[in-house]
């Protein structure tokens, strides 16, 4: 091995690879100018932004800004829809009516641990079983992919707070908020339920839930303005569209599945 080191490395050795080095450039370089004159794309001339002009008479500029804010009011429509049909069904865990069942929306994890969202969604729960306004509690988010699992990560979590394992059922297709709402319905056999969430998003899943047939009561979870606060806010916008024709058209769930007894034998554990 040595002596083939050594032979690789002979001045004519080098000669040889710093010629092939070479003949590649020019080759790289002649394949880059024939290809540049086989664009046919960069003869295109895109539009610019100066050509976008405001209408130059005032009822042009009139009528663009009606239309404007006519987009603006239709975007908010379905969110203060939702605000103001579920307010009266959102509180704290103080609030809470008794139910049988908690549900918890799945929020994201970090390293394989909920994020700190989900964490205090997970707390508010754990608070509402200890107090004895719930039985079970079920925790529904993602784990279409091995490595992610939110459903066994949640019941990691709440089994650390002192809530017992056969007390927590897991729903592993919870995809999006509508999914979880359905499938607690339709799957699990949850009538009434108290939802926890954060604030920006307790107003929607109450309101998916109870399109779904679940007589819901949400819990929503205090955070500080933050960043992530503000993100949510803003991204409640574009996902109470969706919610809404979730709502009016009730599609079915990404996955349905079979009927499961999870939360009826769970609840017939917590009966002495």
């Amino acid at each position: 091995m040595r002596g083939m080191r050594r032979a690789r490395d002979t001045p004519g050795a080098r000669a040889e690879s710093g010629a092939r080095a070479a003949s590649g450039a020019r080759a790289a370089s002649e394949g880059g100018a024939n290809a540049k004159k086989h664009r046919p794309w960069r003869r295109l001339r895109l539009p610019r932004l100066s050509a976008l002009r405001l209408p130059r008479s005032r009822r042009g500029r009139r009528l663009a800004v009606q239309g404007l804010m006519a987009l603006c009011v239709l975007a908010l429509l379905p969110a203060t829809w939702m605000r103001l049909g579920a307010d009266a069904r959102v509180g704290t865990t103080a609030d809470a009516p008794a139910r049988e069942v908690a549900m918890v929306f799945g929020a994201g994890l970090w390293k394989g641990r909920p994020t700190p969202y989900l964490a205090h969604r997970l707390d508010a729960a754990a608070e509402l079983y200890r107090s004895g306004k719930v039985k079970v509690v079920l925790v529904t988010g993602d784990n279409s992919r091995v490595e992610y699992d939110e459903p066994d990560a949640m019941r990691t979590y709440l089994t650390e707070r002192g809530v017992p394992d056969d007390r927590i059922v897991s729903d592993y297709a919870g995809f999006d908020s509508w999914d979880s709402c359905v499938r607690a319905k339709k799957i699990f056999g949850v009538d009434r339920a108290v939802l926890v969430s954060q604030g920006f998003h307790i107003h929607r899943a109450t309101t998916l839930c109870r399109s779904a047939g679940i007589d819901a009561y949400g819990v929503a979870v205090d955070e500080p303005r933050d960043a992530t606060w503000y993100y949510g806010g803003t991204r409640e916008l574009a996902a109470s569209g969706k919610a809404a024709l979730d709502a009016l058209f009730r599609p079915a769930p990404r996955f349905l599945g079979p009927q499961e007894a999870g939360v009826t034998e769970a609840l017939a554990s917590a009966t002495p």
